[in-house]
């Protein structure tokens, strides 16, 4: 996973959901990609095993204006925010459990 553009901040109001108490994974995905089913699946199993870390799922068709301020290019794209919503990680396709791991050390 590839480190966050400094001062990318977001916001529940932005992403439609709540941020996680002490991280979140945001994941773009489209309707008919099929990494963003096995993402999805991964990232809700690490935010199930660590505490306080939320996964919010997005449409990215469905919110153009967020994607294009994130310069989001492809899905699924995972981004992971420390608990004041910064972005410290981005990546781009479908992430192995341990990257995720990983990146949410630097979050939290």
């Amino acid at each position: 996973m590839d480190g966050g553009t400094p001062a990318q901040r977001l916001d529940a109001a932005q992403l439609g959901a709540e941020l996680g108490e002490r991280a979140t994974l945001v994941q773009f995905s489209t309707a008919f990609c099929q990494p963003c089913r096995a993402t999805r699946r991964t990232l809700g199993e690490v935010a199930a095993m660590v505490d306080g870390v939320a996964h919010i799922e997005i449409d990215a068709e469905a919110h153009l204006t967020l994607v294009r301020q994130l310069r989001i290019t492809r899905t699924p794209t995972v981004l992971v925010l420390d608990s004041a919503g910064e972005v410290v990680r981005r990546a781009s396709g479908q992430p192995r459990t341990a990257d995720v791991v990983a990146a949410l050390g630097r979050a939290i």
